[in-house]
């Protein structure tokens, strides 16, 4: 029952991170910048966790934990989350979300390397599709090199924190590790807006977008990606959230006309085999080990 209510969770959470490229087009739209917008959403984020925090009598993470969740805020979703929102700037929503999809292939990859995992042969074949599929995406057909390398970097980041974050789940509650790390992000963010000038929405339009990143695209995926976490384990976690680029690539192509290039839809493709090849193999060892 635990594995069904995590993989539900997880695909609750990545149906809502699809979002975020789609809400951040329409902030962009209307005037934000990305240090702004990243300050409004986790700033209020934070706010918001802190109180569901209180109502529910929880207490504050202390001593090491506190370290790590801060470090995952700070470090890791500031950098992941203005890799990923700047890099919009510079290609389309539909490649950058794909591009993003290289996590679960570098969450593979760091676990082998730091948790020991062993390397098999549809690992290895995994992996030569990942890399072929990115090389693909990232040609000269798909819109500017820099926006490609940006949403690449975005995901590797976004590995490390959920490398990180599978220890730290251990020990701390979602509402308690997303106020943590939310804050952490916001406080980041607010003095890099502050010191570049804040640009807040000019029309309701604006603000209905920022309240969408918040609640939607922010709130709900991390809270419900960090409960599913601790259930079903972190690269069963990574792989299951490719409903996302799904969701983003069909919100783009419906709200904004993108269109992908065949070839770029072809590497896109083979990235997503490359994680699905590999979520099989995960779970088909699970069962075989009776875990």
């Amino acid at each position: 029952m635990n594995k069904i209510i995590g993989i539900i969770l997880i695909a609750i959470s990545a149906a809502s991170f699809g979002t975020l490229a789609i809400f951040g087009r329409y902030a962009y739209d209307d005037g934000m910048d990305t240090f702004t917008v990243l300050f409004l959403r986790f700033g209020i984020s934070a706010a918001f966790m802190t109180v569901i925090l209180l109502l529910r009598k929880e207490s504050f993470p202390r001593g090491r934990i506190l370290v790590q969740l801060v470090g995952m805020g700070a470090l890791g979703y500031v950098g992941q989350s203005f890799m990923y929102l700047t890099a919009i700037n510079y290609a389309s929503a539909g490649l950058v979300a794909l591009l993003l999809y290289l996590y679960p292939f570098f969450v593979t990859v760091l676990s082998t390397i730091f948790l020991h995992e062993k390397v098999t042969r549809i690992k290895i074949i995994a992996l030569v599709l990942a890399l072929t599929g990115t090389a693909l995406t990232v040609g000269p057909v798909s819109g500017m090199l820099i926006g490609a390398l940006m949403a690449i970097a975005a995901a590797l980041i976004y590995s490390i924190y959920i490398i990180v974050g599978t220890d730290v789940m251990k020990h701390v509650s979602p509402v308690q590790s997303s106020t943590v790390i939310f804050a952490s992000a916001g406080a980041v963010f607010g003095m890099l807006a502050f010191a570049d000038g804040m640009h807040f929405p000019v029309s309701n339009a604006g603000w209905l977008a920022m309240l969408g990143i918040i609640f939607i695209s922010t709130i709900i995926p991390v809270v419900t990606f960090l409960a599913g976490l601790e259930k079903i384990g972190p690269i069963n976690a990574a792989m299951l959230s490719t409903l996302e680029p799904v969701v983003t690539v069909l919100l783009a192509m419906w709200l904004f006309g993108d269109k992908l290039q065949p070839i770029v839809m072809f590497g896109g493709g083979l990235i997503l085999a490359a994680v699905i090849l590999l979520t099989r193999s995960e779970l088909q060892l699970k069962e075989i080990s009776g875990i």
